[in-house]
């Protein structure tokens, strides 16, 4: 058989083996619990919504599809030895840690648990003598940590590629307490994918080599091979109070490229043995929360951005479809004049919008500080402030406490605990 004709006839079995795994199902319905909270939070703070359900959900799905058929593409170079049981064992863990923090969802975890796991029972000689238990032991210890914690590193890359692109537009304004006790607005940045890999693996009896010879476990491959195909998921969760949500998105996303490359090295680091398999996974672990104490320590010594500004009145967010879209407008901008007249206060901008119920002229100050001017006609029905959320004042009601949020919040409709007076 043609190796390409072998490739799309397993890919296809592939394929019906993911659309059958209940894991996959999971991890969609997690992306829409997620969605149903940052909807909750939106309406609760400014009595509307700035993204839907629906939208979010399949842009969702179909980044992870792509971001898992490129992972699945340079693993099949790289190499994977995976089995179908390991695969169980590394989602029962990764939901288990999803019950603990909703960020260990990330499988850097589930993975990096899985290669301690295999490590101290490797030390322990003991527990060999443990009966019952080859269900777990036996797929345990034949995975191949190097090949996992490469395909982490892998993910990272794809999760890079995914917050630099669509990190930004996952975001939520939020209001938010200072460190000096003071409302301030911010963005909670957050994104979850289920991504659907391909792996090429492999398997005794599977028919023709291939082409290429895999970089990983070069002599498992004479026996032939096949494609297993599995989700996993990737994700991350920030704030930012000092940086417009793009900037954040991007300090990021060169925070996990630089996680994906040290990973990478653990992963060579990993081929010396148990104890560097051991030193590998901690490390995977740590450094991991490296990344998310290192995003806390850099804005707790940066000013807040969205605050009062005297020149006017600062834009925290805008709504989609609105006039204030149409026109152009950005958060972190600031609108200095209305229909001619300086505004400072929500008052001001009330009273120079009624000026002229028919027509809008904005003088606004953009990211660099110049005037930008913007007309548009106003039409009934729409609303005196354009679509646009300003900065909090210090009247603001409500604040969002910044909380590690525990998977069973995502459950519960009332969200009980997150916003406060």
């Amino acid at each position: 058989m043609n190796v390409f004709m072998e490739i799309a006839l397993k890919g296809l079995q592939a394929l019906l083996q993911l659309l059958i795994n209940p894991f996959y199902y999971v991890g969609i319905c997690f992306v829409i619990l997620q969605y149903r909270r940052q909807i909750s939070l939106e309406r609760k703070l400014f009595h509307t919504k700035l993204h839907s359900i629906l939208s979010q959900t399949w842009q969702t799905l179909l980044w992870g599809l792509i971001g898992g058929i490129a992972a699945s593409i340079v693993m099949a170079f790289i190499g994977a030895t995976i089995q179908v049981e390991a695969v169980l064992i590394l989602w029962v863990i990764a939901l288990l840690l999803l019950f603990i923090r909703v960020r260990f969802l990330c499988w850097a975890y589930a993975i990096g648990l899985i290669g301690i796991l295999q490590s101290i029972w490797i030390f322990i000689p003991i527990l060999h003598t443990v009966t019952g238990l080859s269900w777990l032991t036996e797929p345990l210890l034949a995975l191949n940590m190097p090949s996992l914690l490469a395909l982490i590193a892998i993910l990272h890359v794809v999760e890079a590629v995914l917050v630099r692109m669509r990190g930004a537009r996952t975001g939520t304004p939020m209001f938010y307490e200072s460190k000096r006790g003071k409302i301030v607005g911010g963005y909670q940045l957050q994104g979850f994918w289920p991504v659907v890999l391909f792996l090429v693996v492999p398997f005794q009896g599977g028919g023709t080599l291939l082409p290429w010879t895999p970089l990983l476990g070069a002599g498992l491959w004479s026996g032939g091979w096949t494609i297993i195909g599995f989700p996993m998921m990737i994700g991350f969760a920030d704030i930012t109070l000092s940086r417009l949500p793009e900037e954040k998105a991007k300090l990021s996303s060169n925070l996990l490229f630089m996680y994906a490359g040290a990973v990478l090295v653990l992963a060579a680091l990993a081929y010396l043995g148990p104890v560097a398999t051991l030193i590998a996974c901690l490390g995977c672990i740590l450094l991991h929360e490296g990344l998310r104490m290192y995003s806390r320590w850099d804005e707790s010594n940066r000013k807040p951005y969205f605050v009062e500004d005297p020149r006017g009145l600062k834009i925290l967010g805008v709504l989609p479809g609105s006039a204030g879209d149409e026109m152009g407008i950005q958060a972190g901008e600031i609108i200095h004049k209305v229909n001619g007249l300086p505004i400072r206060s929500k008052h001001e901008l009330h009273h120079a919008m009624q000026l002229n119920s028919a027509f809008c002229k904005l003088e606004v100050l953009n990211l660099a500080g110049e005037s930008k001017f913007l007309k548009r006609p106003m039409f009934s029905g729409e609303h005196h402030q354009l679509g646009i959320l300003l900065v909090p004042d210090q009247d603001a009601p409500y604040y969002v406490e910044e909380k590690s949020v525990h998977f069973w919040r995502y459950l519960r409709r009332k969200l009980p605990g997150t916003i406060s007076k």
